[in-house]
């Protein structure tokens, strides 16, 4: 049986300013974000991607995540709670982020830079899917780091004892996503999309997979205590899980069958 190492979340004192490690996992899935994006355009020339625009793209995504996040996290997981405390939305150094608000925060992001840009939504989408796993991995790095969001009680020989939680070995989930939702969603989309494909396939591709990957590892996690688990036993990733799924498997399909010709 493991212990969780119990990290101190806070990574550097300086002076009355705390930098913790969750912000550096944020930091550090901005900068991959840039380093891969550049290295795509520079291995997909045919994409007429510039070194501004990526750095653009990185500005645009980032509000994205951010107040989608949030208002995702607010909206789909404590609204009765902030309907009564209004104010509280605004106390980010509490947490409480939602990847599925993020996601969709990024895609309005996104939306807004295709216009300005002149470019197709769906060529943007499918340009950053492969940018964006190694992110989120650094994100479940950060969660792993913080002691927070463990698994379910397992009697596996990995399992883990989360002392902030309670005594009971548990699934080490946040590293499970760190390697299904990271490190093995970043090598499908990257090689995937080495490739032309099809507009809108690479984003379906990661729809597909990010939804299956969570909707698999939410069944190692403990469900939220405030919410527990819903109808038919899913918790609400799950719930939010399916509906990418469903997208994206259209998506491919429309993909492969409306415009084969236009290869992104």
């Amino acid at each position: 049986m493991l212990i969780h190492p119990d990290f101190d979340p806070v990574a550097v004192h300086l002076g009355p300013v705390s930098i913790r490690w969750y912000g550096l996992m944020y930091l550090l899935g901005f900068v991959l974000f840039l380093v891969l994006g550049r290295l795509r355009s520079k291995m997909r020339p045919d994409l007429a991607w510039t070194y501004r625009e990526i750095d653009d793209l990185l500005f645009y995504g980032a509000l994205g995540v951010v107040l989608g996040g949030r208002l995702g996290y607010i909206l789909f997981y404590k609204f009765s709670d902030y309907l009564h405390a209004p104010l509280h939305m605004f106390y980010l150094w509490e947490g409480g982020m939602s990847f599925h608000g993020g996601l969709l925060g990024v895609l309005i992001a996104m939306w807004f830079f295709s216009k300005k840009t002149g470019k197709t939504w769906l060529s943007v989408t499918d340009f950053i899917a492969p940018l964006v796993p190694l992110g989120l991995g650094a994100g479940r790095v950060g969660n792993f780091i913080n002691g927070e969001l463990w698994g379910r009680p397992t009697d596996v020989p990995w399992a883990m004892v989360f002392p902030k939680m309670d005594m009971q070995p548990r699934h080490p989930s946040e590293l499970y996503e760190f390697a299904l939702e990271g490190v093995a969603l970043f090598l499908i989309l990257w090689f995937f999309s080495k490739k032309p494909r099809p507009t809108g396939a690479v984003s379906g591709l990661f729809l597909i997979c990010y939804g299956f990957f969570r909707f698999t590892v939410e069944f190692t996690r403990e469900p939220d205590s405030f919410l527990g688990l819903l109808t038919f036993g899913l918790s609400m990733g799950q719930w939010l899980s399916l509906p990418m799924i469903g997208i994206g498997i259209w998506m491919m399909a429309w993909a492969r069958s409306s415009n084969p010709e236009k290869n992104v």
